[in-house]
């Protein structure tokens, strides 16, 4: 019976006879036809992610349903079936005389709609090149890096780190002079933390009861994570296998934390699902075009909260002296560090190689090395987050810069903070995604 009368809805839809409405409102027959895709959608979702672990990253919607959804295991066919069909009804959906978010909202569950269809397919047995993979899960491709452009990146940081060992020894042996001892982590991560909320809260409107948990784990493919509990509550996670250099401090705090994928759901629990009523918006499911843009921000936002001179001087007055190092060595150590993140796409183009099977692990683990100047240990744990994640790589920094060049197009530049924080605050509490950025 649903299906029927959705049906019904969006025929009336496609040859006009809704009752006209003003430009900026949608009509009801829209929201009715939107809302019952979502919540179609949302139980898609939750019947993928009893067949992929580790699909549905964050879910806070209705809880019988997830309980349905464990009781049904829906077969993969049946599913790919589903979401063809909830995107052919999403498509004639005629929402040119909404308001943007409303425009927004359809494109949203339209790209993600695609991805699921895509993540099903893989289930399946399908296999995608890394490029065809990442622009049908996350909706955009990640360009390659010029070997002109990694060598004078390679140039700079020789002359920044002199000596006659190769020069990944030499910069792996220097960054091991800023590793966090471990008896100090937790109180330098705390003053991170506490830092990057106090400044994110002057510049948004928090939810009042938001906190989340800190936890030190090990074994882990990731470096960080943000598990989000529901009702603005999360679980954050670091992995403490590897040592912990001190710029790790900030750049997690922020990414896991404020303004990164803590506020980032919190914002969309409370302004799209309680406010509007947004059902989809109660499920995250990690390998999806949503993904770009939760990386994307969580990564730019620690230049949002920290600009190069507030964060140099945060470093050195609270930081450094926290983790026992010296904060007269503090700017020499940052442009090492921002040199070697350039050389991020470098590491993109070894996940496309051994993805797509051009070279073994051993040689992906040798590339990052020498391409990257990542350490052995540290080149390992990256081909494992290849394996698990495949392209979902591109998404920290392909995304960071999408969000930055959308921002600062928009005027949210370094020198202009009110505009940046707005702008900021408006895509992170909004449907828009990846192609919406360009």
């Amino acid at each position: 019976m649903r299906s029927f009368r959705l049906l019904s809805v969006l025929f009336l839809i496609a040859i006009g006879c809704a009752p006209p409405m003003p430009t900026s409102t949608p009509s009801p027959a829209v929201n009715t036809a939107l809302g019952t895709v979502a919540e179609r959608y949302v139980k898609l979702v939750l019947d993928v992610g009893q067949q992929d672990e580790g699909y549905v990253d964050a879910y806070y919607g209705p809880p019988e349903w997830q309980t349905a959804a464990a009781a049904r295991k829906v077969p993969l066919e049946q599913l790919a079936t589903e979401a063809a069909a909830l995107r052919t009804l999403l498509r004639v959906v005629n929402v040119s005389g909404a308001e943007e978010i409303v425009r927004l909202r359809r494109e949203y569950l339209d790209k993600q709609l695609g991805a699921v269809a895509t993540r099903i397919a893989m289930l399946q047995g399908r296999r995608f090149t890394f490029d065809e993979e990442s622009q049908a899960l996350y909706d955009a491709v990640s360009p390659p890096m010029s070997e002109t452009q990694r060598l004078a990146i390679i140039d700079s940081l020789s002359a920044a780190v002199p000596g006659s060992a190769p020069l990944a020894e030499r910069v792996e042996t220097f960054k091991r002079g800023f590793v966090i001892p471990p008896d100090r982590l937790d109180g330098v991560f705390r003053a991170a933390i506490a830092e990057a909320r106090r400044r994110t809260a002057a510049r948004m409107k928090l939810p009042a009861n938001e906190s989340f948990v800190l936890e030190y784990v090990k074994d882990k493919p990731w470096s960080g994570y943000n598990w989000y509990k529901g009702t603005a509550q999360s679980l954050i996670q670091i992995n403490t296998e590897l040592p912990i250099f001190i710029d790790r401090a900030i750049d997690l705090a922020a990414h896991e934390g404020y303004p990164g994928h803590h506020v980032y759901n919190a914002l969309l629990e409370q302004r799209l699902v309680r406010d509007r009523g947004w059902v989809e918006f109660s499920v995250y499911p990690l390998f999806s075009p949503q993904s770009l843009i939760a990386e994307g921000s969580a990564n730019y936002g620690v230049d949002v909260a920290f600009p190069t001179a507030d964060r140099m001087e945060f470093e050195k007055r609270v930081l450094f002296p926290l983790a026992g190092l010296d904060p007269a060595r503090a700017e020499q150590y940052y442009r090492v560090q921002r040199l070697s993140a350039k050389l991020t796409y470098a590491a993109n183009d070894v996940a496309r190689d051994y993805l797509d099977g051009r070279i073994d692990r051993a040689e992906a683990e040798r590339r990052l090395v020498s391409r990257t100047l990542s350490s052995p240990e540290r080149a390992r744990q990256r081909v494992r987050f290849f394996d698990t994640y495949r392209s979902y790589v591109i998404n920290y920094n392909l995304g960071m810069d999408l969000v930055r060049s959308w921002v600062e197009r928009n005027g949210g530049t370094e020198g202009n903070p009110d505009r940046r924080w707005q702008l900021f605050e408006e895509l992170l509490s909004s449907p828009r995604l990846p192609s919406g950025l360009r």
